[in-house]
């Protein structure tokens, strides 16, 4: 049963900890768990692709509700379910075990709603009908404060380069166009278990979640940077290998404690800690005249997770519009309060705003708010010009959104989109402000 306990933490979706494989392996190397990680990770990645169907079962057989008497967590009752009727042997990897027993005097009406669901979308399995989980391709960059391009590309020499996404297969590399010193494998290639990943000469991080540090650009020696909702640390430590990790260059903050510590091993293991400087505090509590000197920012708050794959997982399917829809705009409201926040630092000129969600509630109209609001206008805030913003990057924003202002085009090209899997990984929005100071 040991195994279904340490994975429990693992069932909840979280995009801002990073892949579900590193927050699995990450916790094996902090011995937070004892069981084989590769062994946690299977059973994971799996019972997530089922866990929609899952929970339709546990509710319609009334599972919980019946076996309330033995604290079966439904989080529990999830894996539990899973193997019972998904894995190889349909039954669960345990001795006697309360929780276990809970399940097994539940197993006929189960394994009646399996039947029933099945019939209901007409499928003899319910493989069809999900969607994989899995990135189509495993995106890492080269850490330029431990190594270099180069030397990357030498210690991937057994891989096949090739010129294009639609060409990666096992075997091969692809060097990305629009992100410098970016490489994307296939997923079932190596990676996690190489000296370059061991010893952070290479960090895995999405391509689209690297837009953000690309755009913003900052110079080494000339711009000081805030990152305001830095945890897991990969837009940090970009930022970080961008700014030749010049000493006291960004200011990270993170107001979660758990979190927070995450951040400080990840800029430890990037090797960038005498360029950043960790703040365990809320971002929007700060007076922006005490930092002067800050010329740029990230903003990549809290969001919504909807280009994040099986992010649906986290939903609950009795949520309705209007529950989903007053969620949004309370995001919103978060999302433009801190990027207004950051506006009103003194001498900030450019500034980044990215999402991981592909909702125009949390993009494009958040986008709308900021450069109508007055504060923002009497300081001069503007969106950046298409040069300037991955200019080649085919996917902008939405015209539509912006068909108010004069010149709709100009905003949507100020705004990056990407496409879930279309695009090679999670979909995601990133849109650049800029001033004259």
């Amino acid at each position: 049963m040991n195994i279904y306990k340490e994975a429990e933490q693992f069932i909840v979706t979280n995009p801002k900890k990073g892949s579900l494989q590193n927050r699995i392996f990450d916790a094996a190397k902090e011995k937070k768990i004892k069981s084989n990680p590769k062994q946690i990770y299977a059973l994971v990645s799996s019972t997530l692709k089922y866990k929609p169907f899952i929970l339709q079962i546990i509710k319609k057989s009334k599972l919980l509700t019946l076996e309330k008497k033995s604290k079966l967590t439904e989080s529990m009752a999830i894996l539990l379910v899973h193997d019972l009727l998904f894995s190889k042997g349909g039954r669960i990897q345990s001795k006697q075990h309360p929780l276990k027993e809970a399940v097994i005097r539940n197993k006929t009406r189960i394994q009646a709603e399996l039947t029933k669901l099945k019939l209901k979308h007409g499928v003899q399995s319910l493989d069809s009908l999900i969607e994989e989980d899995d990135t189509p391709i495993r995106w890492f960059r080269a850490n330029l404060i431990k190594t270099t391009k180069d030397q990357i590309l030498r210690e991937f020499s057994h891989l096949t380069e090739v010129d294009n996404i639609n060409d990666i297969k096992q075997g091969t590399i692809y060097h990305d166009e629009y992100i410098p010193n970016l490489f994307g494998i296939h997923p079932k290639d190596k990676l996690t278990t190489t000296d370059a990943y061991l010893k952070g000469r290479v960090i895995i991080q999405d391509r689209a979640s690297c837009f953000p540090a690309h755009i913003l650009n900052p110079i080494p020696g000339v711009d000081k940077v805030i990152d305001s909702c830095s945890a897991p640390g990969n837009k940090t430590t970009h930022l970080a290998s961008i700014l030749k990790n010049t000493p006291n260059s960004i200011i990270a903050f993170e107001k979660d404690e758990k979190r927070s510590k995450i951040l400080k091993m990840m800029c430890e293991k990037a090797g960038g800690l005498k360029c950043i400087k960790i703040h365990h505090a809320d971002f929007t509590s700060t007076n922006p005249l005490d930092f002067p000197d800050i010329t740029g920012f990230v903003v990549d708050p809290s969001c919504s997770g909807s280009g994040i794959f099986g992010r649906a997982f986290e939903e609950n399917d009795t949520k309705d519009d209007e529950k989903d829809t007053d969620r949004l705009a309370k995001l919103a409201s978060f999302q433009f309060t801190i990027v207004r926040h950051a506006m009103s630092f003194p001498n900030a000129k450019k500034l980044v705003y990215s999402t991981c969600s592909i909702n125009v509630e949390e993009n494009e109209r958040v986008v709308i708010d900021l450069l109508k609001d007055p504060s923002i206008i009497k300081r001069g805030w503007r969106v950046c010009e298409k040069k300037d913003v991955i200019p080649t990057w085919p996917r902008r924003g939405f015209v539509e959104e912006f068909e108010a202002f004069e010149d709709p085009q100009k905003y949507a090209d100020a705004c990056v989109r990407s496409l879930p899997k279309v695009d090679g990984g999670i979909g995601f929005f990133a849109v650049a402000f800029e001033r004259d100071c």
